[in-house]
């Protein structure tokens, strides 16, 4: 219990919380992104 007070009431816990879903929302956005581009239909390769 010391630790989830530990981490919603002190500076360091809230840094750590706000890290974690910077992380998250990254992952996410990179997950979007790979997502749409494997779907895109290959390009013409002509030289």
């Amino acid at each position: 219990m010391k630790a989830l007070t530990d981490l919603f009431s002190t500076d360091y816990g809230l840094m750590s919380i706000i890290g974690i879903a910077m992380m998250l929302v990254g992952i996410l956005a990179f997950a979007v992104v790979i997502r749409r581009k494997m779907n895109e239909p290959p390009k013409d390769q002509r030289n």
